[in-house]
This record gives structure tokens, sequence and C-alpha cells, in this order.
């Protein structure tokens, strides 16, 4: 199989997919198509018919979307436990990855991502991320109280739930949310996972930089 992404260093759509792969072993190739670069938009487009990233070509079967790929890993390795094995817990992961891959629109607006730096915490735009990052840390709560105890991560084991919110601590990090002692731990545990920090150490060292992502404070 063959991964096309964007830069490790902001692509948060691409780590979705991309951990998933890393992290349940599954082999892979990937190519980086770096963004905003001369020709870059028409590289994609030769592979993802979106001209967006990720796309994943497994012989004749192409798919794009994050989730959408997710799902076709979910279904051709079906012994990896990428989505919880019990019924709720595995309908409570698909709820709150599909509530990840169609909101918190502020969020994304006012902290992009970017694991190439690191700023002191304040509210940024007009202040209705903060809505975003409330609902996110209570469903993480939800998830880990009900269905966590076999482990440090939503439902316990890493998940494809928590790939779709392995970005989402990667923003919250670089940010320095204030988050109290319950999400810290699972943050940490995120942050921990041999493959999320892999995609870190791969994005810090990269030679692109792309400027509507960085700030100045």
């Amino acid at each position: 199989m063959k991964l096309l992404i964007a830069n490790k260093g902001y692509s948060s759509w691409s780590q979705r997919a991309w951990i998933v792969l890393r992290h349940f072993g599954i082999p892979f190739e990937e190519t980086v198509q770096p963004m905003y670069v001369e020709g870059w938009k028409e590289a994609l487009l030769k592979i993802s018919p979106t001209g967006k990233v990720p796309c994943l070509v497994d012989d004749d079967v192409t798919v794009w979307e994050s989730l959408a790929i997710i799902e076709y890993l979910a279904e051709k390795y079906p012994d990896l436990g990428i989505w919880p094995a019990d019924r709720a817990a595995r309908a409570h992961a698909r709820s709150v990855a599909a509530e990840m891959h169609a909101g918190f629109q502020n969020l994304r607006r006012d902290y992009g991502s970017n694991w190439r730096r690191t700023y002191a915490w304040k509210v940024r735009g007009d202040g209705s991320a903060l809505e975003d990052g409330k609902r996110i840390f209570a469903l993480w709560k939800e998830a880990r109280r009900r269905f966590g105890q076999g482990g440090p991560f939503l439902y316990g084991a890493f998940s494809a739930a928590d790939a779709m919110y392995a970005p989402v601590v990667g923003r919250f990090t670089t940010y320095s949310w204030p988050v109290d002692a319950e999400t810290e731990a699972y943050m940490e545990a995120v942050r921990k996972l041999p493959a999320y920090a892999e995609w870190v150490a791969a994005g810090r060292a990269e030679p692109w930089t792309i400027a509507q992502y960085e700030y100045d404070e």
C-alpha cells in the first residue's frame, strides 16, 4: 500500500491515517508532498481525486479522506483491533470519530496544527474555539470513564478514535492549553505512543516551513 501525505510538521489529516498504519504495523510506503510549493496541487491531483491528503492506494483501490482510510484498514485487517471489539464501545468510538471528522471548525481555524512549535497559552480568535475544547475534553472523559479501564487510551487500547484525536492532542500541546490532570494523563499517553513520537520528530526535521501556520508569539 502507498500513502500520500503532506508535511508532517503541519498536516493533521495526514497524521490520522499514517498513525494507524504505523501503530498497527501495517506495511506501507509513504510519499510526502509538501504544501504550498510550486506544483504541489498538481502533484496531489495525479494520485488523489480531490487534490487533498491523505490518500491511500492499495493496488486498484484508491481511498481518500482519513476516516474512510481508517475504515478500509479496519475491514482489511479485522484482527488488529483498529476499532474496539466491544459493540457499545465501538459504536461510541465511531461516533466520537465522526464528530471529529465533521466538527470543531473554530478550533481548527484558531489553533492550526503545528508540531514544530510551542506557544504560551492565550485565547486566539474570538474565543469560540474554547467551546470546541470544552466539548472535546468532555467526550474524552466520557470515553475513558465508560470504556477505558483496559489501558490509558480512550477505549483502553489505542484505537481509530485515538488516531482521529491525535492531532488535537498536538494542537492542545502546541498552544499550551490548560487542562486538568485526567486530560493531561490521556494526552501524555498519546504523546508517548511510539508512532506519534516518530511523526513529531519527523515533522520537526522537515526542511519546509509554512508561514500561514506560524505565529510570532
